[in-house]
Formats: structure tokens, sequence, C-alpha cells
């Protein structure tokens, strides 16, 4: 059985990308984010054991997570982006809540592979960490991301994704 504190270390070092991660394939909506990323640490706690060390902790995390969203996105068709329009929000940050929708919205056009590249590169991850997640080559993840981001480019100037 793993240490109640180790486990403890792995959920803070990781919680934050994780959620994050969940955010961008629920399309913000928290309480799915939040469930999902419950899941993959339930998920993360009882198959501990069988981690081998053969990737970073991170990577291995990350993989559960995105098998977790993917599942879900099968379930489920995809949600649609939550608009909180709130009078008091001032003009320039309401333009930027609509640039980071409009993105959101055009993410969620991509197919579940190429969301989930993008939603992990917008978090830092570096890119040969990406390529073992989702199981392509470097050079293949830096082409697609190429692609990908052409792609969300035209879809955001409100051009056909």
């Amino acid at each position: 059985m793993i240490p109640e504190q180790e486990f403890e270390t792995i959920y803070e070092e990781n919680y934050h990308k994780v959620i994050g991660l969940c955010l961008g394939y629920v399309n913000g909506d928290e309480d799915m984010a939040r469930d999902l990323t419950q899941e993959v640490f339930i998920k993360v706690w009882q198959n501990l054991k069988m981690f081998r060390n053969e990737a970073s902790i991170s990577t291995w995390i990350y993989r559960i997570a995105v098998n977790t969203c993917f599942q879900q996105l099968r379930k489920k068709k995809p949600l649609p982006l939550k608009v909180d329009v709130v009078d008091e929000i001032g003009e320039e940050k309401f333009s930027n809540e609509r640039r980071y929708q409009n993105m959101y919205a055009c993410i969620n056009q991509l197919s579940a592979v190429n969301k989930s590249i993008i939603l992990l590169e917008l978090q830092d991850m570096p890119q040969k960490e990406i390529s073992n997640i989702i199981g392509i080559s470097y050079e293949a993840l830096r082409i697609r991301l190429h692609r990908i981001k052409n792609q969300l480019s035209k879809c955001v100037k409100n051009e056909r994704l």
C-alpha cells in the first residue's frame, strides 16, 4: 500500500495541472472539471502501486487525465461554453473574456486528440512529454501543433475550421 503522505504530495504537485486540463475539456464548467479531477486522482490512488517509473509521475497522471476526459467526451456531447456576463465587467475585461471564449469554442471543434495536444501545450508542458502522453513521435507532434495552431488562428478570426 502506498503511504498516504506520498499520495498527498503527488496530489498537491499535480492538482492544478490536472484541473486546468479538465477545465479545457469541459469548456470551463468548474463543477464538471472538479468531478473529473477527483476521478483522475481516485484512479491514481488505485493504480499508484502499478506505476513503473518508465515516465515521470506527472506524465503518467496526465495520461490518466486525458483518458478520463476522453471517456467523458464519449459519454456526452461537448458542453456549450459557460458565459457569465455581468454588467459590472469592464469593456476591456469583457473583450478579453470574449477572446478566451472564442478560443475555447474553436478548441472544442478540434478532434479529441488535437484538443488534448493543444490543451497540454497551453499548460506549457514540454513537447516531448506531450508526445509521450499522446503516443506519437516528437516530430509528428511538432507538425500537428503547427497545423492545430493554424486551424485555431483561422477559427478565431471567424474563418472555417
